[in-house]
């Protein structure tokens, strides 16, 4: 979690504190929508207006979706994403396993830059790969990811550095 804050710290980005800051960050397209697809599917539970990311964690979850779909024929859900500090604090409320709302352990949820990736309908084999392929993402420090027990998910953060690694990956591909 620090090192996820430290993140946050180096790109500058505010921890989002309400509703009006999440609706301005939508409107300038700092966060846009999750991919919603064959590849990646949206928990039904998470609101509307949760469903949102940074571009570069958006590019993210394309490529980590198309990859395992290509690899197991079945998408990614995801179970969470950006929560404004408010929210965070009534969840700290009923969920013990939540993330402070301020510090340097705060939820990296809070500035747009995280994703929580379901794991429960995952075998052995698929939880393996996926940890194989977040590791190999953060050995070249573009992900800072967890593997939640109580919550049954992968809690990744993107860092900003994915958007330059994408783009040469989709260059070398051709």
């Amino acid at each position: 979690m620090v090192r996820q804050n430290d993140e946050i710290n180096r790109l500058q980005l505010a921890r989002i504190a309400d509703e009006d800051e999440l609706d301005q960050l939508i409107r300038k397209q700092e966060l846009v929508a999750l991919p919603s697809d064959k590849y990646v599917r949206i928990d039904p539970r998470l609101d509307e207006d949760r469903r949102f990311c940074r571009p570069w964690t958006r590019d993210f979850l394309n490529d980590l979706g198309q990859s395992y779909y290509k690899e197991f024929r079945q998408s990614i859900q995801v179970n969470s994403a950006v929560r404004t500090v408010e929210q965070q604090e009534k969840l700290m409320r009923r969920n013990g396993n939540a993330a402070p709302a301020d510090g340097p352990v705060a939820s990296s949820h809070l500035a747009g830059l995280t994703v929580d990736i379901a794991k429960h309908s995952m075998n052995r084999k698929q939880r393996k790969w996926m940890e194989q392929y977040l590791v190999r993402l953060r050995d070249l420090g573009l992900v800072e990811a967890a593997e939640e027990r109580k919550q049954a998910v992968f809690h990744v953060m993107v860092s900003d550095r994915y958007t330059a690694w994408h783009e040469t990956e989709n260059l070398a591909s051709r």
